[in-house]
């Protein structure tokens, strides 16, 4: 059975949550993604006086697992986690775009949620109460990643990967010496499969790894021709 990971963004109406001098608005109601990604949820706000204002945008609570991460984009460039409160300055007017919330969805699946609070920076009762909520779920799959006159190669399934998980293939060129190598976070290579071409499925054992990011890479004749990412959970 495929699953995907739905992220139900339950934010405000689609014209958007208005104070007395600013706006909040979102681009969608619903974002998707996969076990393991970064999803990030783009936030618009909008001064609508005639003088500069500036905002600030805190988070007051959150209910994350336990490889689950959360962070403030502004200007597409994510600070580190622990920036709990970001100000943002508007002119007259004017509308910001360029914001976003990430969520580092992590390693399990489940409900997830993070709460921000949205003021005026020199007017406190100007608010503006902001709640996300992430529903991740495992993906399974065995899509086409990558097509060439040597070699058809599926995505790795499951994944995340508790114990064992499995890499279909084709191999079109009797010739080609085809392998995959798995990487740690690091680069170091953790385990190595030959993909012979009498066959068409490796099996791929999570044993000696540790719960983390991994990455498995397709060589054909030692190069490295496609990487993906690799999710053990244990």
């Amino acid at each position: 059975m495929r699953h995907i990971l739905w992220m139900f963004f339950l934010l405000m109406p689609a014209s958007g949550l208005f104070a007395q001098s600013f706006e909040v608005g979102h681009a969608q109601d619903i974002y998707r993604g996969f076990i393991g990604e970064i999803v990030k949820v783009p936030l618009t706000f909008t001064n609508t006086t005639e003088k500069p204002l500036t905002l600030v945008i805190k988070k007051i609570g959150s209910n994350l697992g336990g490889t689950q991460k959360n962070y403030f984009c502004p200007d597409k460039t994510c600070l580190d986690q622990r920036v709990e409160d970001f100000l943002i300055r508007l002119e007259p007017r004017q509308t910001v775009s360029t914001f976003e919330i990430a969520l580092e969805a992590g390693l399990a699946n489940g409900i997830s949620s993070v709460k921000y609070l949205v003021f005026n920076r020199y007017n406190s009762s100007e608010t503006i109460e902001i709640d996300l909520n992430f529903s991740v779920e495992e993906r399974y799959g065995k899509e086409d990643i990558f097509t060439h006159p040597q070699i058809v190669l599926h995505d790795v399934y499951p994944n995340p990967v508790v114990d064992f998980a499995f890499v279909n293939y084709n191999i079109l060129n009797e010739e080609v010496d085809a392998k995959i190598i798995i990487h740690n976070i690091l680069g170091n290579a953790v385990d190595e499969y030959s993909l012979p071409a009498a066959e068409n499925r490796v099996k791929i054992s999570a044993d000696a790894m540790d719960a983390g990011i991994y990455f498995y890479t397709l060589y054909l004749d030692n190069e490295g021709v496609v990487t993906r990412k690799l999710i053990v959970k244990k």
